[in-house]
């Protein structure tokens, strides 16, 4: 009996985690527009060293300084939309250009 509710419970516990983590992804804003990731960035890196401070002082460990980090997710963002944006607008004719040269290759092949 309990070799069967060992998946189960696994199962459960994966599929909660899984639930929690996405939970808080939401409610921090980072599921939200590029505007809310940036704003839940700067409350990550305010919070973090605090919160790391305290635990490698409760632990007794000493960690080097945090770097300073400049980035802003909403210029990557739109960076990365700008790249697809170009690559599928030159699509059409890049296959149109690589089906002339396939046509060419084929037809000295069959020479």
């Amino acid at each position: 009996m309990a070799v069967r509710l060992f998946p189960v419970a696994k199962f459960i516990i994966k599929g909660g985690l899984a639930g929690a983590a996405v939970y808080v992804a939401y409610d921090q804003g980072l599921l939200g527009s590029g505007t809310q990731g940036a704003e839940a960035l700067k409350k990550a890196q305010a919070a973090l060293p605090p919160a790391i401070q305290e635990w490698t002082s409760y632990l007794g460990w000493e960690l080097p300084a945090t770097p300073k980090i400049d980035f802003s997710p909403s210029d990557s963002w739109n960076k990365g939309v700008q790249s697809v944006m170009s690559a599928l607008s030159v699509a059409p004719t890049r296959a149109c250009e690589y089906t002339v040269e396939g046509w060419k290759y084929v037809k000295d092949l069959v020479k």
